[in-house]
């Protein structure tokens, strides 16, 4: 076997398809499958189980994906130490993203970081499942560093950096009986319909987790992928909505409220404790330390 073989496996294995495989890897759909059957016959084994309608690992194709990325990150640092000092550091970071972070400019983010390494690859990816998603990618290693809206008390034994911390604050249409008050609590919304994004998000977590906390029911009536999004359907009297104080919460015909009691939102970039000793990411992982201006924390 070599390391294309491995790769090849590798993105299969992360995207459930031969199909978005090829299209990842730029490469024919004929040799990503013939890839991977050269593969399974070398190690006699199936690692995939392969319908019309879906792909997914054997448990056999779990174990073996586990070892041919430690292969695959143990070739990346061979490059390295080989070619750091001579041609600048080399490999790879997958990162796991969230949608709509403008308040943090991450296009100037990763351009510095390509400027200072250039043979750096990057892999940007979301999660349908939101953060909540994010961090199982993260646990299964399909990424290297997310970029999460959890609560602290969500990553215990990862390094994390803040990036961003911000408060809860509630969108309301313009004449809702509440939109001239200067604060609402949550019990005066818990009646009210709700737009929100889906279960898993960081910010949903959370405020689901602060409406039990108080011992309060709410009904997500419309449901959103992308959280820039919730004030215009707000806007249309579809509902209320309460959400992290960000650029994207300005639109017409939306009121903005303070909520009592106060309630923040966390952004963090998180990575296994060991992702230091994977020269690229641990490049990345000081550079969002810099621009956060905070030291990292290590969940226990």
């Amino acid at each position: 076997m070599d390391l294309r073989q491995l790769e090849i496996f590798e993105a299969v294995a992360e995207e459930l398809s031969f199909t978005r495989a090829a299209e990842r890897l730029y490469a024919a759909q004929s040799t990503v499958s013939a890839a991977v059957q050269s593969l399974e016959h070398e190690l006699g084994a199936t690692l995939f189980d392969r319908s019309t309608r879906r792909v997914s690992l054997t448990a056999v194709g779990e174990a073996v994906l586990a070892e041919a990325r430690d292969a695959i990150d143990a070739v990346d640092r061979m490059r390295t130490a080989a070619d750091e000092s001579a041609a600048g550091l080399r490999g790879r970071v997958r990162v796991g993203m969230i949608s709509n972070l403008g308040d943090l400019d991450l296009p100037d983010l990763f351009g510095d970081f390509h400027r200072s390494y250039p043979l750096v690859g990057l892999r940007l990816a979301t999660s349908p499942e939101g953060s909540t998603g994010l961090l199982e990618d993260l646990a299964r290693a399909r990424v290297d560093v997310a970029f999460v809206g959890l609560p602290a008390e969500s990553l215990v034994g990862l390094e994390r950096i803040e990036l961003l911390r911000t408060r809860f604050v509630a969108l309301l249409p313009d004449g809702h009986p509440l939109a001239d008050r200067r604060t609402v609590t949550l019990a005066d919304l818990a009646d009210e319909p709700f737009v929100d994004t889906p279960e898993g998000f960081g910010h949903r977590v959370q405020l689901d987790r602060a409406f039990a906390a108080a011992d309060l029911a709410r009904h997500v009536r419309t449901e959103v992928a992308d959280l820039a999004t919730v004030p215009g359907y707000v806007r249309t009297g579809l509902g209320v909505a309460i959400v992290p104080l960000m650029g994207t919460v300005d639109a017409p015909g939306v009121v903005t409220v303070e909520v009592d009691p106060h309630l923040e939102w966390s952004l963090h970039a998180v990575a296994p404790r060991h992702a230091r000793g994977q020269p690229a990411t641990a490049r990345l992982l000081d550079l969002l330390q810099e621009r956060a201006g905070r030291p990292p924390a290590r969940g226990d």
